[in-house]
C-alpha cells in the first residue's frame, strides 16, 4: 500500500487529489496539509511514502519543505519521495526542487491516470522525468545561471559509455530509448544508469539531468 501526504493551499485540489487516490486498492491517503510548515510537521507524524507537495505556499514554500523533508526534518530510516505539482511557466522553483532531491513534477492539470502513474513511479524508487517538460523547464533555467568552466571531476570516474548515457538521461530519455539509441539491452542500460548514479552520487534521474546540464554533458537547446 503507498502512503501518501497532499500537500497544497488550495482546498479543492486537495480533495479532488484525495479522491482520485482514495480510488485506488493501492494507495491511502494518510493526511493533508495546507502549507510547507504544516506539511513537514504533518510528515513527521505520519511517514508517507510520497509525498505530493504544491511549489506556490504561505509560510513554507513548496521548495523550502521539500528541502526540508529530504533533509534537517528527514527522519531516520526514511526516505520520503517528494513529487512537486506545479502550473509549469510559472514556477521558477522546480529547478532547485530537483537539485534537493524531488523525485520529479507533475502539472497540476494533468489527467487522473498521469497522477497515479506518477505517484507509483516515484514510489518505486523512479524519478518522473516527462522529456518535453523537464527538458524545457531545466533549460530555462540552466541558461540562466553561470556554467563552470570545466566539468566536474566526478565525470573522470565514468568511462565513455557511462557518460553517453548520462547525456542520454540529460537528454531526458528512458532506459527503453537510451537502449534502442545506443544498440544495447535494457538490463545493460539500467545496469549503466545504476553504476553512473552511484559513481556521481546521485539520488536519482532527476538530479543526473540536472548533473549533466550544469556539467556542460548538454547545453539548453540539445535534442
Amino acid at each position: 500500500m503507498i502512503r501518501i501526504l497532499i500537500v497544497d493551499d488550495q482546498s479543492m485540489i486537495r480533495v479532488g487529489v484525495r479522491a482520485i487516490l482514495s480510488s485506488q486498492d493501492d494507495m491511502t491517503v494518510v493526511g493533508e496539509a495546507e502549507n510547507g510548515r504544516a506539511g513537514v510537521e504533518l510528515y513527521r507524524r505520519t511517514l508517507p511514502d510520497v509525498v505530493l507537495m504544491d511549489v506556490r505556499m504561505p509560510v513554507l514554500d513548496g521548495l523550502a519543505a521539500a528541502r526540508a523533508l529530504l533533509g534537517p526534518e528527514r527522519v531516520e530510516g526514511h526516505e520520503p519521495k517528494v513529487l512537486m505539482l506545479t502550473t509549469f511557466d510559472l514556477d521558477d522553483y522546480i529547478y532547485e526542487a530537483l537539485r534537493v532531491g524531488a523525485s520529479g513534477f507533475l502539472l497540476k492539470d494533468s489527467e487522473p491516470e498521469d497522477l497515479l502513474h506518477a505517484v507509483r513511479v516515484v514510489a518505486g524508487g523512479e524519478a518522473l522525468l516527462s522529456p518535453s517538460v523537464t527538458r524545457r523547464l531545466i533549460e530555462n533555467f540552466v541558461a540562466a545561471r553561470p556554467r563552470p568552466s570545466t566539468g566536474s571531476t566526478a565525470l573522470n570516474g565514468l568511462t565513455d559509455r557511462e557518460r553517453e548515457v548520462l547525456r542520454l538521461i540529460a537528454l531526458g530519455m528512458s532506459n527503453a530509448e537510451i537502449a534502442a539509441s545506443l544498440f544495447i539491452a535494457e538490463p545493460t542500460t539500467k545496469t549503466h544508469v545504476s553504476r553512473i548514479l552511484q559513481k556521481l552520487s546521485l539520488r536519482d534521474r532527476a538530479q543526473a539531468v540536472v548533473f549533466g546540464y550544469e556539467n556542460g554533458l548538454v547545453t539548453p537547446g540539445s535534442r
